[in-house]
């Protein structure tokens, strides 16, 4: 059972960039390898937009690992939240949802979201069932739980406030209704972003407030980088992979990250054991695989999450007809090239580089393109296989390494 206990404990904690009270989470998992009871897992989603990108489903994934060790989730629809407006990170009041919005969203987010989740151990909740019901009292008896200071402490409601940005009432609501969710639904963990600490913390501090003999861990998830490798996927700039994108579109993004932003993609969103990544990256290292071919198991794998079982080699076949052959022409002068020949000495002997000092200086400035994959390993040695090999935009060549 120990072994169990140490497993589901790793797979829980693989990728997060926080957990508070680890203690609580392995007294659930042991409770529930001993006993079978069940523990309660709560994360909140503020119908705000009606789709999902892969930096929101980082958050589902977890929820889904906890439902293989005895996890019920709890899926919290913040429709009565949704309606003041989280502030995380606002530097200004955020504009409220009309009431057929939020109804829009949560049919998009959940259709969505049981592509990931077990649909039999989530509990969709709303939290306007109870919320509304809190009355003045209730609000008032909330908010007396919570000093002006302590509220200021939040570094976006301190920026604001230094800088005379006008701060609602009700906002200084938000985290206070949101811990009082965790109260309602007894939850055992509550897990989000890293820049939701403070909100998840309320909810330990409520449950103690209200004399709940428990307070629930907080187990925090960092925020996914897009397509950019920098920048925080977003829809905004655009270095998004949305969950209802085309599958061929959603293959071709995912094989245009770089080869570093791969392996985060694979701990944060594969299904795969960490044992297994750590097998491939092995493999990489050594040169027995190719970090394309990693790739492409990684798009596969997320087009056919969302796309159905597959759907991933479907988008692979076609983004090798059409898109790896896109402004490529058909008749490529062919070098065959040794195994483990050196990229930078390749792009000399082919006669796409003058030197060797050249070339390592065009693959960190983005230049070098593999099957029309940018390249950043100016190390790389090559494997077996038919590439095209390209720089900039109108010199290629086929490369045959034997």
């Amino acid at each position: 059972m120990e072994q169990k206990i140490q497993e589901a404990l790793a797979e829980i904690q693989r990728g997060t960039s926080e957990i508070i009270d680890e203690e609580a989470i392995v007294k659930n998992l042991k409770r529930y390898y001993e006993t079978g009871e069940n523990y309660y897992v709560k994360a909140g989603f503020d119908p705000t937009a009606p789709d999902l990108h892969l930096g929101h489903t980082v958050l589902l994934q977890k929820l889904a690992a906890f439902q293989q060790y005895g996890g019920i989730v709890q899926f919290l629809i913040g429709n009565f939240t949704a309606t003041i407006g989280d502030p995380t990170g606002k530097s200004a009041t955020r504009k409220v949802l009309s009431d057929e919005d939020i109804v829009k969203n949560i049919q998009s987010y959940t259709t969505q979201a049981f592509k990931i989740l077990d649909e039999s151990k989530t509990q969709i909740v709303f939290n306007k069932d109870w919320l509304e019901n809190l009355g003045a009292s209730g609000i008032i008896m909330l908010a007396s739980n919570l000093t002006v200071a302590r509220m200021l402490e939040r570094d976006d409601f301190s920026k604001r406030y230094a800088s005379n940005t006008p701060i609602a009432v009700s906002e200084f609501l938000y985290p206070l209704l949101q811990g009082y969710d965790s109260v309602h639904l007894q939850s055992d963990i509550e897990i989000g972003g890293t820049d939701q600490k403070f909100n998840l913390l309320m909810g330990r501090q409520l449950q103690k407030a209200y004399g709940l003999k428990k307070q629930q861990a907080v187990l925090m998830m960092p925020i996914l980088e897009g397509l950019d490798g920098v920048n925080k996927m977003s829809k905004s700039l655009g270095n998004y992979i949305g969950v209802t994108d085309e599958p061929n579109d959603m293959f071709g993004k995912i094989l245009s990250i770089s080869d570093e932003l791969m392996w985060r993609y694979y701990e944060l969103l594969s299904t795969k054991s960490l044992d297994s990544i750590k097998q491939l990256q092995k493999g990489v290292e050594d040169k027995s695989l190719h970090p394309k071919a990693i790739k492409e198991m990684l798009a596969m794998e997320i087009v056919d999450r969302f796309h159905g079982n597959g759907a991933g080699g479907v988008a692979a076949d076609e983004f090798r007809k059409i898109f790896a052959q896109k402004d490529i022409p058909t008749d490529l002068e062919e070098f065959e090239i040794e195994l483990n020949s050196w990229i930078c000495q390749v792009l000399v002997d082919t006669k796409l580089e003058p030197s060797t000092s050249q070339a390592r200086r065009d693959i960190k400035g983005g230049a070098v393109k593999i099957d029309q994959v940018k390249i950043s390993d100016d190390k790389m040695m090559l494997q077996a296989g038919e590439f095209v090999l390209q720089k900039g935009k109108k010199k290629f060549v086929k490369i045959i390494v034997k």
